[in-house]
C-alpha cells in the first residue's frame, strides 16, 4: 500500500441484508441520493475484516448487534466506482468489492437510524425489496438469499 493511500477511501465494502421469519426485508433510504433504497452497506475502514466491518456498520446504521447471528454470505462482487464517487479514492482505484452478508430475525424490529445517511427505512416483502432495492448487486443479493433460503440452504 502507498504511503499515502490511507488518505483515501478503501475500495472495499460489506452489504448486509436483514430480513426476518415472515419473509419480509429490510432496506434504508439514503439521505444522498435522494430516494436511493438500500441494505446496509459500507466501506471497510484500512486494517479492517469484511466481518468485522459488516457488524460495525449494521449497528452503526440500525443499532441492531447482530453478535453470532450474522452470516457471511461467502460471496462477492466487483463493480466499477461510479465517476461520482472517484474523487473519495485514490486515483488508481477504478472499482470495488463488495462482501456479501446476511442478518436473519425472528420478526420485524424497530430500526435506529443513522440520520446522517439514512431518512427512512421500510420492512418490505422480498419481490417488493428486490424492486426497491437501487443498486443492482444489491437486488442480486436479495435473490440469492431467498433463492437459497426456498432451497433450504
Amino acid at each position: 500500500m502507498a504511503p499515502d493511500a490511507r488518505r483515501y477511501k478503501r475500495p472495499e465494502s460489506v452489504l448486509v441484508v436483514v430480513y426476518n421469519a415472515g419473509g419480509e426485508v429490510l432496506l434504508l433510504r439514503r439521505t444522498r441520493p435522494a430516494d436511493f433504497w438500500q441494505s446496509v452497506t459500507g466501506s471497510l475502514a484500512w486494517g479492517e475484516s469484511p466481518l468485522h466491518a459488516a457488524r460495525r456498520e449494521l449497528y452503526e446504521e440500525t443499532g441492531i448487534m447482530a453478535g453470532s447471528r450474522l452470516v457471511d454470505l461467502s460471496h462477492s462482487v466487483r463493480f466499477p466506482i461510479l465517476p461520482a464517487w472517484r474523487g473519495r479514492y485514490a486515483s488508481n482505484a477504478r472499482s470495488n468489492l463488495e462482501h456479501w452478508f446476511a442478518l436473519p430475525l425472528p420478526q420485524r424490529r424497530l430500526i435506529r437510524l443513522s440520520r446522517q445517511e439514512h431518512s427512512a427505512y421500510r420492512w418490505l416483502p422480498y419481490l417488493q425489496a428486490v424492486r426497491q432495492a437501487t443498486s443492482w448487486t444489491n437486488r442480486k443479493a436479495i435473490r440469492l438469499l431467498f433463492e437459497s433460503y426456498r432451497q433450504g440452504r
